[in-house]
């Protein structure tokens, strides 16, 4: 169902993919970098959704206002499947070269229209022009983003020897987490250090000015990644490969693994809208519950600091997660984190609701701590779900479709479901939801721990380790 095993042959050391360790390290920081720039957005995002509904829009927008807000945030994701069917295959049909350059444009695209927000006129301005202003620039970050994620999923995974996928993928996710970190820690300084009317006329701009920088520092380091000769030899096997081949040739094959995308959608659904729950709804949470329940929560503040320290416990959490998925597989791992979103999702939002620090805490670990089972396993087992050939393309097209109309619309969906019904508990009905899907979805993936990826042979770290795949694989082909 999900692609043929690996071709049972006598293998030699020669056959073996060896890439040296400071080339995958090279490769990590140079996929990584983009989800930093990428994530560093949400977190500012996120922390100043309030201030900029302020400034973007009319001053009796109203419940309304945080909707539309809300929306901005949204429909980035909206086309991200476009630009990941265009990114995507792409990357397939133009070589790893074409990987590379692709992670390139995409990066520049997104520090671009993260900068381009923090030069925008606001509504006292130019009126309504404002918002849609804001509008474009979140269009071009979501085409971005959606040839961004799966292409560096793709980049690491064909990288990392087969032995270690479940680690180095996860160091992915350390990027995603660091990058939110960074954003939300300089939004909330930003918010600490300046006056409501030095933060509403000027201030928010400055934390959209840092991702320039960040850009050009990512754009560097992939540059650099180019010049190394294990990557010239996998460019050169590309560009034989890509001989003759059409682009409708790639979307028929991509779509022949109908069975592979839905289950690919179905755990990208448990984890995006456990990440947007936590990274994006829950920082705009506590004034609804102070408003529909009548106390309760912490203040904005508070709560900004207690988001940072669940994001810094994930940062540690998610390479040791990795290490175990490489031990153990990436199936358990997932099952736990799918259980776990079933088992504590209605405890964790009864903490939340709660009024003490350390209470409102423990609800948003046990969140994060669901969120993690999927984010330090995703980046390894996704893309064993597609052969090389369309690697890239059917894992940007599958990944962007799920999180456009599931991950990213969670935080809008919350907040019209929250603010029409008065109901508090709709994030964790929304939550268990997404639990069911993520073990129903991991029941059909085969384990892909120690495993070649489909169509590639296998990938040792050293001479040493492939000679003793060798013979680990006669024996098993043996038995």
């Amino acid at each position: 169902m999900f692609g043929p095993e690996n071709v049972r042959r006598r293998w030699r050391v020669e056959d073996i993919t060896v890439t040296k360790p400071d080339v995958v390290k090279r490769a990590i920081a140079a996929a990584a970098i983009g989800n930093v720039t990428e994530w560093y957005d949400f977190g500012v995002y996120g922390y100043l959704q309030t201030t900029i509904e302020g400034v973007f829009l009319p001053k009796d927008a109203g419940v309304a206002g945080g909707i539309i807000v809300a929306g901005l945030f949204a429909v980035a994701f909206l086309v991200r499947p476009f630009g990941g069917m265009f990114f995507g295959p792409l990357s397939d049909r133009i070589g790893r070269i074409g990987r590379n350059k692709v992670l390139a444009v995409t990066m520049i695209m997104m520090a671009l229209g993260t900068f381009a927000i923090g030069v925008l006129p606001d509504y006292a301005a130019i009126g309504l022009g404002a918002p849609f202003l804001l509008l474009a620039c979140r269009l071009v970050q979501g085409a971005s983003t959606g040839g961004e994620y799966g292409n560096a999923m793709t980049f690491i995974a064909e990288y990392a020897p087969d032995k270690r996928r479940g680690f180095l993928g996860s160091l992915l996710e350390v990027g995603t987490f660091i990058g939110y970190l960074l954003g939300a820690t300089i939004a909330t300084l930003v918010g600490i250090l300046l006056t409501d009317e030095q933060l509403t006329s000027w201030g928010w701009r400055l934390p959209f000015f840092i991702a320039l920088p960040l850009g050009l520092v990512g754009v560097y380091l992939r540059s650099r990644l180019a010049d190394t000769p294990a990557y010239l030899k996998l460019e050169k096997e590309s560009e034989e490969r890509e001989k003759g081949q059409k682009v409708a040739g790639e979307f028929k094959k991509i779509f022949s693994l109908w069975p592979n995308l839905l289950a690919c959608i179905g755990l990208v659904l448990a984890w995006n809208v456990t990440n947007y729950m936590l990274t994006a709804y829950m920082p705009t949470f506590f004034p609804d519950i102070q408003r529909i329940q009548g106390g309760g929560g912490v203040s904005e503040v508070t709560s900004q600091v207690l988001q940072i320290v669940v994001m810094a416990v994930c940062v540690v959490l998610i390479p040791v997660i990795g290490r175990l998925s490489d031990r153990f597989g990436r199936k358990i791992i997932v099952r736990l984190g799918s259980i776990a979103l079933i088992v504590l999702s209605v405890p964790s939002l009864l903490l939340i609701r709660g009024t003490g620090d350390v209470t409102v805490l423990a609800g948003l670990l046990f969140m994060g701590l669901s969120l993690i089972c999927f984010s330090a396993t995703m980046p390894s087992t996704l893309p064993s779900l597609f052969p090389t050939v369309v690697r890239a393309g059917a894992l940007s097209i599958a990944f962007n479709i799920s999180v456009s109309l599931f991950g990213g619309t969670t935080s809008t969906v919350m907040k019209t479901l929250v603010g029409t019904t008065g109901d508090l508990m709709w994030p964790a009905y929304y939550l268990i939801a997404a639990g069911v899907i993520g073990l129903i979805s991991i029941q059909w993936v085969p384990e892909s721990n120690g495993r070649a990826l489909w169509g590639s042979t296998p990938s040792a770290g050293s001479k040493q380790e492939a000679k003793e795949m060798v013979a680990a694989m006669r024996t098993e082909t043996a038995g």
